[in-house]
């Protein structure tokens, strides 16, 4: 388990489930390396897309390029990186390459 109470994560095969508390993810938190936007699951949801960190560049730049706003970008102390942005629903959205949890 990690040291953040909010939540879990598991590896499912080659990806990772994360399990939050209820109620636990409906503000920003800010960890060291910035800030993780609120996703409670009432309503618009959380989904995270596993890349390769040699691919954020160019995610970024194809984001920016679209008009999509990057809401968040959180370097985590493991050295991976989060970009998160929201889909047309609300939805957030997420990037993520390895680095961020123990088992990814």
């Amino acid at each position: 388990m990690l040291a953040d109470e909010r939540f879990c994560a598991y590896r499912v095969g080659r990806d990772v489930l994360l399990l939050f508390m209820s109620g636990a993810s409906g503000k920003p938190v800010a960890v060291p390396g910035g800030v993780i936007p609120p996703h409670e699951t009432c309503g618009a949801g959380h989904f995270a897309f596993a890349i390769a960190p040699e691919a954020l560049a160019a995610w970024r730049t194809r984001l920016q390029e679209r008009g999509i706003k990057i809401e968040s970008e959180v370097t985590w102390e493991r050295g991976g990186t989060s970009l998160y942005f929201r889909d047309p629903d609300a939805n957030l959205l997420e990037l993520a390459t390895p680095g961020i949890w123990a088992n990814y």
